[in-house]
Formats: structure tokens, sequence, C-alpha cells
């Protein structure tokens, strides 16, 4: 009986890919942090379904990790072709609330003007890492709730475990 466990690299990038994806695109990625949840999920979904042999929270969590890093990484280069769209809407939105707004800081119009909100390299590459950090500890929790739902579970019987599949797939003929 071969008990290695299965890589955890592709079901990582499909699930960090779908997550990055939909994190990347403008008024989607309003429920980004669920993306990255479901996407850690779907990881973990698809590596218990390469696994013969149970798995831990702790592969869930290390799947999900890496899934927030891909996922990181996919909505940052995803993101760059909305980038026009979305400082557009920001500044449309600002300035709507400087007609609103009596006590809006002087000067705000020419701030806009001069394209304070576009992005730089410089800050583009600190909100890529912001977003490791988010995404990752978003991807591990994700990975841990999706080994414990598609997970193989083992129950103790006697001195051996015994391996109690989830689904008809699972059993042996």
């Amino acid at each position: 009986m071969n008990d290695q466990r299965p890589s955890m690299f592709v079901p990582a990038l499909i699930g960090g890919a779908a997550a990055g994806i939909l994190s990347g695109i403008p008024f989607v990625n309003c429920l980004c942090c669920l993306w990255i949840i479901g996407g850690a999920m779907l990881s973990a979904y698809l590596l218990t379904k390469e696994s013969r042999m149970p798995l831990s929270a702790g592969d869930g969590a290390i799947v999900g990790i890496f899934a927030g890093i891909i996922a990181a990484v996919v909505e940052l280069i995803i993101s760059i072709p909305f980038r026009a769209v979305t400082d557009k809407f920001m500044r449309n939105m600002m300035e709507r609330f400087s007609e609103y707004y009596e006590e809006m800081p002087r000067g705000l119009e020419s701030w806009f003007q001069e394209g304070a909100l576009e992005t730089s390299f410089v800050w583009s590459i600190i909100g890529l890492l912001i977003s490791v950090v988010i995404f990752s500890a978003l991807g591990a929790l994700g990975g841990i709730i999706g080994i414990s739902l598609f997970g193989k579970k083992t129950v103790q019987k006697g001195q051996g475990a015994v391996h109690v599949p989830k689904n008809t797939s699972d059993r042996q003929p």
C-alpha cells in the first residue's frame, strides 16, 4: 500500500487561480475574503480526492496557505487591466462626495487631477505583500474547513485504524 501524501501544488494552483481571478474582477471582488476561503476549500477538496490516506487539518492549512499565495499573485495580475476603470470610478465617487460634503480638504480636486489615485509599481508590490499575508491566513482557514468537510475519516477500532469512506466511490470492491 502506498501511504505517500499527494502533491499539494496542483490543487493549490487550481484553487488559488480560481480565487485570484474572482478577487481581481471589479465589483465581484467585494466578496474577496469569501473567494479566498472558497478557493482554499476547493484546494482541500481536490487534495482529498488525490489522497488514499486521511489528511490532517495541518495538511488543509498548508494547501490553503499555498492557494492564498497563488491567489494574491493572480489577483494582482488580473486587476492590472481593470485599474483604469477602477481609478475613474474612484475619482467620480470622490467628486460626488465633495459636492455633498462641505468639509472636504482644500485642494482635493487638484490632488485627483495630478493622479494621486494612480498606483505605482512600489504601491503594487506593497499591496501584493499585504495581500499575501491576508490571503494566506484566509487560505489556511479555508483549507482547514475544507479538510474537515471533505476529508476521509478514521475510526479507532481496537489497536489499528480503520478507514471509513465518506462516499461510495471510495469503497473497495
